[in-house]
């Protein structure tokens, strides 16, 4: 750490005016805790600061921000999922290799808490590409200590819709989104018995692109779920107007 950045982190730590001077003696007491974290083995130290940041977050006026608590997790630990439509082509997937590697992690994970298989526990909704970097590049893997970022986002919804509604806008708010796999999650979240209405709100499009994007997969899946009346009957006691009409001619 360099000497300027030293001070700015005296500077934010130093205590604001307060009565009694509580923020200092709070301060004070935190020290003397994180003398004893340092003397921690590094793997129960990395776990011991994550339970730190869970429970500060607690008395956090920001708490209801995801980005205010962010954690170490195992890789292992992290799933991508299967209906992220958003794709990273080769040099841009290098180029994202190459910022990690020299800048480090700048933005989490963003991930849902799931009750997973193979060991997983949280499901990426966004950042799936810095989620590969971190499991499959060796450089960014020993850095990291084999673990990724991750701030948790909808612990109360866990319901597949809302996963899939919240990738969706992470990446329509970026401008990346693939049309083709967009109707594939339109055409799910449907199947999932979500209403035109709820898809056009949640994934933050107006009814005309909801349609467009059902219909890209077929007019039959457009129209699937819909209630049809028949709207004729044949009367059969009636003469066909062309083959059940009698010769009159002399």
């Amino acid at each position: 750490m360099t000497d300027h950045q030293q001070t700015t982190l005296d500077d934010l730590l130093a205590p604001t005016p307060g009565p009694g001077g509580e923020t200092e003696a709070i301060l004070a007491q935190a020290r003397t805790l994180f003398a004893r974290l340092d003397a921690l083995p590094e793997t129960e130290r990395i776990n011991t600061v994550n339970l730190l940041r869970l429970a500060l977050r607690e008395h956090s006026p920001l708490k209801d921000q995801p980005v205010d608590c962010v954690i170490w997790v195992e890789a292992d630990e992290v799933a991508g999922n299967e209906y992220n439509p958003n794709h990273v082509a080769d040099p841009e997937m290098e180029l994202l290799g190459l910022s990690i590697r020299q800048d480090g992690y700048t933005q989490p994970i963003v991930a849902w808490p799931v009750e997973g298989t193979g060991g997983s526990r949280y499901e990426v909704v966004d950042g799936f590409h810095r989620h590969l970097v971190g499991k499959t590049d060796p450089e960014v893997k020993t850095s990291v200590r084999g673990r990724l970022p991750v701030t948790i986002i909808g612990s109360d919804r866990t319901g597949k819709p809302d996963r899939m509604a919240a990738t969706i806008r992470h990446n329509r708010a970026r401008g990346e989104h693939a049309p083709a796999k967009m109707a594939d999650i339109v055409i799910e979240l449907a199947r999932l018995r979500r209403s035109d209405e709820w898809i056009g709100e949640h994934l933050g499009m107006d009814p005309d692109e909801v349609t467009r994007l059902r219909t890209i997969t077929g007019i039959a899946e457009q129209f699937k779920d819909r209630a049809y009346s028949q709207a004729w009957e044949a009367d059969t006691s009636a003469p066909d107007p062309e083959f059940g009409r009698k010769d009159t001619a002399p």
